[in-house]
């Protein structure tokens, strides 16, 4: 189940003072049968699915002039406490008062990350105090939250220096421009749900898995980059797919997820290794599979296991929970409707049942539904189907009266824009 220390430390995609720093604590690994066995274990935590959280993440821009580059004082004075040590070392890093903690990208996109709630309404109400103060300190300064999953102003420009993501830039680069828009020019909403019961991770993974392509239509806010219309409704999911097949490709949907994700672990080059000195490149082509075998000089712990999982960006990451990664950012309090409908959409055997079922025949269209959105036909006639089960689902979540009227009447809209749209001419 999601625990409050694991979404604090190990929820996030970002990189802490703690990940920052080389350290060489934990076991030793020197069996690819025990790393596995390690990665199972902490990645697929069972239980009752009973815990959601959110990360939010945007842009930041001037407010007189979003295309002019993000000045890192001004950011750091809107913070405060709360900055990222990314950013400035000695910050205390201090939570959000209702107890979201604020990271940053490379970029100085600005992510708050929830704590586990289980109750959706509770979840909100924290999630829209800890936003709303976030949007009061960066104003004082003259910042403002973009509105879009992607930059729609600037050229992508890393802020932050540090060694990890030095490492990184340099790894993408020869891949493409995908690597550094993915790392300083895009935003998204994150999802994580509990794995849930040994009997049913299976089908909770292939549910989540396939719903995938059918939210990024549903739900596509990045059709601009720098200035420029991409023609993809999703351009962040586009970018984030071209970095790195490698490490950024869906994982395979299979009746064994466990071990299916623990050798993909295995089986991704190294992005980085962390050093006490010196740049943390990572050999070309290397794995966590060839360091245990010897590829390395060091034997690798299981901290730097820990470390590789995190340098890997599926649209869903199993963290000990399910994290799910392919939501564009949406514009203000519209995250609510796409974590109400993906939690009741899980909510119980039957419906994720027919969850799988409904989005078997897209579960590929990751693609197709990224550059068309809804109007890639086959992804708009799973998203009715999904709509309503989360409809029918939606009741049990148990929403305050607002909430639940608010998620209730966009998807409705949207579910009658489809069936127009469905209709032959």
């Amino acid at each position: 189940m999601l625990r409050h220390s694991d979404s604090r430390q190990k929820g996030t995609t970002h990189v802490t003072a703690l990940r920052e720093a080389a350290q060489p604590d934990g076991r030793r690994l020197r069996a690819r049968v025990e790393a596995e066995a390690y990665v199972a274990s902490v990645c697929f935590k069972h239980g009752p699915p009973r815990l959601t959280g959110v990360e939010l993440e945007w842009t930041v821009h001037h407010r007189d002039d979003p295309r002019r580059p993000l000045d890192p004082d001004a950011l750091a004075a809107a913070l405060g406490p709360h900055t990222p040590r990314t950013l400035r070392p000695d910050s205390p890093h201090l939570p959000l008062p209702a107890g979201s903690a604020v990271t940053l990208e490379p970029g100085g996109q600005v992510e708050i990350s929830s704590q586990p709630a289980a109750h959706l309404g509770d979840l909100i109400d924290a999630v829209t105090a800890d936003h709303r103060t976030l949007c009061l300190r960066l104003d004082e300064v003259g910042l403002t939250l973009g509105e879009r999953g992607t930059d729609a102003f600037r050229t992508p420009i890393r802020l932050l220096d540090t060694p990890r993501y030095a490492a990184m830039e340099r790894a993408f680069a020869p891949i493409g421009p995908d690597g550094i828009t993915m790392m300083c020019a895009t935003a998204g909403l994150q999802v994580c749900i509990d794995v849930g019961q040994p009997g049913d991770v299976a089908v909770r993974w292939a549910a989540v898995s396939s719903l995938g392509p059918v939210f990024v239509a549903l739900f596509a806010n990045s059709p601009v980059l720098s200035g420029q219309v991409t023609g993809w409704a999703s351009t962040r999911t586009r970018a984030v797919l071209g970095v790195d097949p490698a490490r950024s490709r869906p994982v395979p949907i299979t009746d064994d997820p466990v071990g299916t994700w623990a050798r993909h672990v295995l089986d991704t080059p190294l992005l980085c290794v962390r050093r006490e000195e010196g740049a943390w490149d990572a050999p070309s082509g290397v794995t966590f599979a060839d360091w245990i075998a010897g590829a390395l000089p060091t034997v690798p712990t299981t901290t730097d296991l820990d470390y590789h999982i995190s340098t890997l960006f599926p649209p869903v990451r199993p963290h000990g929970y399910l994290e799910v990664r392919y939501l564009d950012a949406q514009h203000g309090g519209d995250w609510i409707t796409p974590a109400a409908l993906l939690a009741a959409l899980m909510s119980d055997r039957a419906t994720v049942e027919a969850v799988v079922a409904a989005c078997e025949p897209v579960a590929d269209r990751w693609l197709p539904a990224a550059r068309l959105g809804l109007a890639d036909r086959p992804s708009a006639d799973a998203a009715r189907t999904v709509i309503d089960l989360g409809l029918r689902a939606l009741p049990a979540l148990g929403l305050p009266p607002g909430a639940a009227a608010a998620v209730t009447a966009r998807l409705t809209r949207t579910a009658d824009r489809l069936t127009t749209l469905g209709r032959p001419a």
